[in-house]
């Protein structure tokens, strides 16, 4: 019982909050009251978190000697040595297996979506984690290809101004986990992951804010395109924009001001203004994409 546990934890599943975006696909192509595309999201749900719980085990057992010097992820357990490595290793591999075939048992290119990220998940922990600012990107493009499965799932076309706006807001949180890791570590930070010799807090406290302009002005440019109006029937989805400024604001004011970023789905689970936010902004959203009598 103790391996189980210490499997459970390894496999991180306080973390498949990343893969509710699965569902996004769902919520604006204004198929949840589709049982069948419903479900497909929720297999499509399931087989994600397969896959990112085969990718947290590798990455544990690649990075264990690291983690036991880190003030916080020395109690992983592979790094305590709760969970010996073969174990870890065959979950993982078990996993990666059956959510890529799980993936390919729904359509063929659901499948693929699983295997890219599975793929460039790996080529992160080989060569990309070591690559400035391509590290970055290789966290967004785990992002958006969780949007793309939802919508591959379904069979649905996805907006591209979704898309870029999931981009920009992953670099966003990339580029805060990147500064909140610096802060925690603090000198001892380059010893650690050797991309952090190459970021400093002045570089990432100029592009952190970019990218959130960049990812609120994509936004409330996907609210107002053509193709949105079209297919929602009306443009009052630009009323959710009070939402996402909020939310932003309220990110930037947890890294500066409480050391928040370095886990991003932590303070998402433990920031109650952040969490009532986010609440309101799929309520709101959902009522004026289903409520706006579009096509």
């Amino acid at each position: 019982m103790r391996r189980v546990s210490a499997l459970l934890r390894c496999m991180r599943p306080w973390q498949y909050t990343k893969n509710l975006l699965v569902f996004a696909a769902l919520l604006f192509a204004q198929r949840l009251g589709d049982p069948e595309a419903v479900l497909l999201s929720v297999i499509a749900f399931v087989l994600f978190c397969m896959a990112s719980s085969a990718v947290y085990l590798t990455n544990d057992v690649r990075d264990c000697v690291e983690d036991r010097a880190h003030p916080e992820k020395c109690h992983r357990p592979i790094a305590s040595g709760d969970l010996p490595v073969p174990v870890a290793t065959t979950a993982a591999v078990l996993l990666a297996l059956g959510a890529a075939v799980g993936g390919f048992a729904v359509n063929l290119e659901l499948g693929a979506v699983i295997v890219g990220y599975l793929v460039l998940q790996g080529l992160y922990q080989v060569i990309l984690k070591d690559v400035v600012i391509l590290d970055i990107f290789a966290i967004a493009g785990g992002f958006v290809l969780r949007a793309v499965a939802g919508a591959e799932a379904i069979q649905v076309e996805i907006s591209p101004w979704l898309l870029i706006c999931t981009l920009l807001l992953a670099l966003f949180l990339g580029l805060a986990k990147r500064r909140g890791e610096i802060v925690l570590l603090d000198a001892d930070a380059a010893n650690h992951r050797l991309t952090l010799r190459k970021y400093s807090l002045e570089m990432l406290d100029q592009l952190i804010p970019v990218m959130a302009a960049s990812t609120l002005m994509s936004y409330a440019l996907y609210t107002i395109s053509e193709r949105t109006v079209a297919e929602i029937g009306s443009n009052r989805l630009m009323y959710t924009l009070p939402f996402v400024i909020y939310g932003l604001f309220r990110y930037v004011y947890l890294i500066h001001r409480h050391g928040h970023g370095g886990s991003p789905d932590r303070t998402l689970l433990t920031d109650k203004p952040l969490l009532i936010n986010v609440a309101l902004y799929a309520l709101t959203a959902g009522a004026i994409i289903y409520l706006s009598g579009g096509p």
